[in-house]
């Protein structure tokens, strides 16, 4: 990489079909923004995955660098609120979808949609958590805005050895809940006790056949899935409890019957992660850095070059990834 050019992962639509290809590109070619930043991590999220193997229609620009969030240290600033060298993490606003994204050595971004690299994480280690970390912690924040409190009956994670999924069973284990993963690879079990899981079950005990209304057993749910699953977890949700939804890979639609809601007042919270404004972001980010200690982070990472992408992009869509996968952006 020269001063003027760097390497991204450059996915281009014209009439000849779909590339996906590591190229050269300027500086200059780097969308408009106050603060040019030099990349050191992204991740590959599910949304990212899509993007690259175009199963899904993510991007909105072309050609355009995939990946929904980086961390990376500032080259330039226009904004007062940065300046060269500071350690700056980013996720959302529509980076890797709409804007240049983390798949690249560079990228020029407006200033507000940086927050300060916490005290306390790597830039590794932020990218570790990521857009799916992040967006865990809103989900814990927003079951516990909603009521949660510690309490005897269990909160249940579904997709729990995915990269929300993983998260999520490990801060609410570190908080002290009796945390149940749900998951459709057995083979994970020891994973997910590791990270703080009292008990594992299989999927299929949502998505099989049952009463309108079961014997309460969860207090609360973090759902990373969606479709069915979601909507059987709200038959076994005790009174007054809560699920946070944050998911789809196993469906955008859900039907359920009205029984858990009008007689057991269960409630249904909506999670986004892309336009979070500032304040909020710092406060979910802060209290992930106190939480979460370094080897627990470390234990549900793995980091790729920025070349197997495409191959990790087809495993992550088809539900194989463990935990987080960083990408190193300059390996």
């Amino acid at each position: 990489m020269s001063n003027d050019s760097f390497r991204a992962l450059v996915v281009e639509e014209d009439g000849n079909g779909r590339s996906v290809v590591l190229r050269e590109v300027r500086v200059a070619e780097l969308p408009p923004g106050e603060v040019l930043v030099r990349v050191a991590y992204s991740t590959l999220n599910y949304k990212d995955g899509l993007a690259v193997t175009g199963k899904g229609k993510i991007l909105r620009t072309n050609p355009m660098a995939p990946g929904i969030d980086f961390a990376g240290t500032v080259v330039e600033s226009a904004s007062p609120a940065y300046h060269p060298g500071d350690k700056v993490v980013l996720t959302g606003w529509g980076v890797g979808e709409r804007h240049w994204g983390g798949f690249s050595q560079m990228n020029r971004v407006k200033a507000e949609w940086l927050i300060p690299l916490p005290p306390g994480l790597s830039l590794q280690q932020a990218m570790a958590i990521g857009t799916a970390g992040f967006t865990a912690m809103l989900c814990v924040q927003a079951l516990e805005r909603h009521g949660l409190a510690l309490t005897e009956r269990e909160v249940v994670v579904t997709g729990a050895a995915g990269g929300v999924g993983s998260v999520a069973v490990a801060l609410l284990a570190r908080a002290g809940y009796q945390v149940v993963a749900s998951t459709g690879r057995p083979a994970e079990a020891d994973y997910l006790r590791g990270l703080g899981a009292t008990a594992v079950i299989d999927r299929t005990f949502f998505t099989n056949p049952g009463r309108p209304l079961e014997s309460e057993r969860w207090a609360a749910a973090i759902d990373t899935v969606g479709g069915p699953t979601l909507a059987g977890i709200f038959r076994s949700v005790a009174y007054h409890g809560v699920v946070a939804a944050c998911g789809n890979a196993g469906g955008a639609e859900f039907t359920a019957p009205v029984f858990p809601f009008i007689l057991r007042g269960v409630r249904l919270i909506g999670v986004e992660s892309v336009l979070v404004p500032p304040d909020e972001r710092r406060a979910a980010w802060a209290r992930i850095a106190r939480d979460l200690p370094g080897e627990l982070i470390d234990r549900m990472t793995e980091v790729i070059p920025l070349a197997a992408v495409p191959a990790y992009s087809e495993t992550i869509t088809n539900a194989q990834v463990r935990g987080r996968i960083v990408v190193d952006v300059n390996a």
